[in-house]
C-alpha cells in the first residue's frame, strides 16, 4: 500500500500530459524561467516545476449584446511565439480566470482560457501569438 502511494505521489509531483492540440508553459519557481513544452505526451518533470497547458485549438468567441447586431472571431493561438505571450500575460494558471461572473442574461459565459482568448482577440493592437482566423460582423 505505502508503494502505491508513493508511486501516486511521484506520478502527481512529477508528470504531466499535454494532448497533441494544447501547449505546456513550464514554470520553475525556483528559478523563475519559463520554458515551453511543444510536444505532446507525458513528460517528466521536477516536482518545482509547476506547467499550465495552453489549447491551441481556434476558439470562437464573441461580444454578447441583446442588439440586432452580431460580431463574431474565430481565433487561435500560435504556440511558436509562446514568449510574447509569457510577456505579456505572465505564467499563471489560465483556467482561473473570470470564474466567479454571473451572467445570467447570456447563454455564452466566457470563462479560463476562452475569456483570455476574447481579451486578444477584440484588442485593439495586434499581438503575434494571436491569430485571427475568420472575423464575421454583422450590421
Amino acid at each position: 500500500m505505502g508503494l502505491l502511494l508513493l508511486m501516486f505521489g511521484f506520478y502527481i509531483l512529477c508528470f504531466n500530459y499535454t494532448r497533441v492540440n494544447q501547449v505546456g508553459l513550464c514554470k520553475n519557481v525556483l528559478s523563475g524561467n519559463v520554458t515551453s513544452q511543444q510536444e505532446a505526451g507525458f513528460h517528466l518533470t521536477p516536482p518545482w516545476v509547476l506547467v499550465v497547458r495552453v489549447d491551441t485549438r481556434p476558439v470562437r468567441v464573441a461580444v454578447m449584446s441583446s442588439g440586432k447586431v452580431a460580431n463574431a472571431k474565430l481565433v487561435q493561438f500560435d504556440p511558436e511565439h509562446w514568449e510574447e505571450f509569457v510577456k505579456v500575460e505572465g505564467w499563471r494558471y489560465y483556467w482561473w480566470s473570470n470564474r466567479i461572473s454571473f451572467n445570467l442574461g447570456y447563454r455564452e459565459e466566457y470563462r479560463g482560457w476562452r475569456d483570455v482568448m476574447r481579451g486578444y482577440g477584440y484588442s485593439a493592437k495586434k499581438y503575434p501569438f494571436i491569430k485571427v482566423l475568420e472575423e464575421f460582423v454583422e450590421m
